[in-house]
């Protein structure tokens, strides 16, 4: 998974500042609905660019997610898993 970065403006972001993610669930709601990542890309309106770091577990932006959400009609949780080192 990937690690999606915080820090304050001010300062280097460390190793340990990086928390990783996971899309599986989004992987599992397309699957269970039958929805195949090019007809999500075209109905949420989002690039392949976005889906492909998608695939990779990278970090997008949450507009991003949003499109993905409200296409889906699903919540943020139910598609992206913070998880732990």
């Amino acid at each position: 998974p990937h690690r999606v970065r915080f820090a304050p403006q001010n300062r280097l972001l460390e190793p340990a500042d990086c928390m990783k993610v996971s899309y599986d669930k989004l992987w599992a709601i397309l699957n269970e609905r039958g929805i195949m990542k090019t007809e999500l890309v075209r109905a949420a309106k989002i690039s392949t660019n976005a889906m492909a770091k998608l695939g990779k577990n990278e970090d997008v932006r949450l507009g991003i997610l949003v499109n993905i959400c409200k296409t889906l009609d699903c919540k943020l949780d139910d598609i992206v898993e913070m998880l732990d080192e």
